[in-house]
Parts: C-alpha cells; structure tokens; sequence
C-alpha cells in the first residue's frame, strides 16, 4: 500500500509566502518612515543654550500645540514648548504665536492657560492668537490654514511628535519647519512611552492626510485675528 506523501510547500510558494512575510513586517514601519522623510530637511531639536535658533528660518508666526494643563497651568511638556515659543518671539524669528489646544469642555481651557503662561513670561497679549478646536495634531494643522490662513509656521512640540506633527502641516498646505523640546533629558520613561505611541499615531495621521482627507471636527469661518497679531 502506498503511503501519502505529507503536503510540502513548493519552492514558489515558500519564496511568495516570505515575501508576504517581510512586506508585512514592514507595513507597520511605513507611516513612521513617511513621516521621518516628509520632514527631515524640515525640522530641529531645541538643544540647550540658544544654538539652535539660528537653524530655525523666519516665519511670520509659530503654531504651538497643547500638551495638557494640570490644576490650571501647563504641564511640564507644554511648558517647555511655550518656552521654545517664547524664545522664538524674543528673537524675531516669529512675529506671532497661535495657540491651539483643547477646549472641548467648559472646565479645560488648554489655549487659555498657554496664553497667561506666555504673558507672564513677557510675550504680549496682542501677539497670542488662541485655537480652541486644536483636538489633534491633524486638526491643528487644518485649522491654521483655512481658519488662520497660515501659508507659514514653525510648529512647536516635542522632539518625538516632531515629524508627525511638521508632516501633517506640510500635508494640509503650510509650509512648515519644527522645533522640537528633547524631553528625553528631564522624562525619559514618559518620553518612551509617548515616543511608542507614536506608531498607531502616524498610521492615523498618514490616513487623515494622504487617504482620507479628513476634515477637523470643528471647521467655521475664516478668523482674522492671525493677520492683526502679526501687523500689531
């Protein structure tokens, strides 16, 4: 009697089926990578001291994300990145600064706080524009340019939103250019973890922009208070 032999894979089959394998191994790695590249010419660390401002160019204003308030005052994160905005004001590489961050219920105030952070950090009130529909970075990015009318900022975040965040703006139309706060020195742990987050976030952000085309959750009429900050 003969014996079936057992089912083996042929060698085609074995080449295609390592192929599916490698391609989707990497499939997590693509909307990280489209960000990394979209940005890379376009983006700097705020290194200690004030070497860095020199590789930021002018722009007519600074698009500074929210990164949540604790207890009515910024938290540490955001406050490093006011601090960058701040910086860029002082120096005259940025003649306003937008604000945008949540404001989706009447007890959290994200632009609100930012703003009195600036001002008592010697920013003048007529150079703080506020975005109270900054949900997320894609919609941040949106809003500045069809609300605000940006054409060009520099975005201010942390370094590990960097390329997601300075991708996104290039891909809603503004030509954008990125500081980013290397909070890996003072929050390592937390700097791990949001840096992890970052895969399934640029897998989203890489829909938002490129596939979908998703419109903020909140759009409205164009605003005007961009234009009189930057001619104040």
């Amino acid at each position: 009697m003969r014996v079936p032999r057992p089912w083996t894979w042929s060698r085609t089959a074995q080449r295609r089926g390592f192929q599916a394998l490698a391609a989707l191994s990497v499939l997590p790695l693509l909307p990280m990578t489209w960000a990394w590249l979209a940005s890379s010419a376009h983006r700097v660390t705020a290194e200690p001291g004030a070497g860095w401002v020199a590789e930021v160019p002018a722009m007519p204003a600074a698009l500074v994300l929210g990164a949540g308030v604790v207890n009515g005052k910024p938290s540490p994160m955001l406050a490093a990145r006011l601090g960058i905005a701040a910086e860029l004001y002082r120096t005259g590489k940025v003649r306003a600064l937008l604000l945008s961050g949540d404001n989706s219920r009447k007890d959290y105030d994200e632009p609100s706080v930012m703003r009195d952070y600036l001002i008592a950090h010697g920013v003048p009130a007529q150079k703080i524009v506020l975005d109270y529909a900054g949900f997320d970075t894609w919609d941040s990015c949106v809003r500045a340019k069809e609300i605000f009318d940006a054409s060009r900022l520099v975005v201010v975040t942390q370094e590990f939103h960097l390329p997601r965040a300075v991708a996104l703006c290039r891909a809603a139309g503004i030509d954008a250019f990125g500081v980013g706060d290397d909070s890996s020195r003072d929050w390592p742990v937390e700097t791990v973890a949001y840096a992890v987050r970052e895969f399934p976030a640029s897998a989203k952000a890489l829909l938002d922009s490129l596939v979908l085309h998703s419109s903020p959750q909140f759009l409205g009429r164009r605003e005007t208070a961009l234009d009189r900050a930057l001619t104040s």
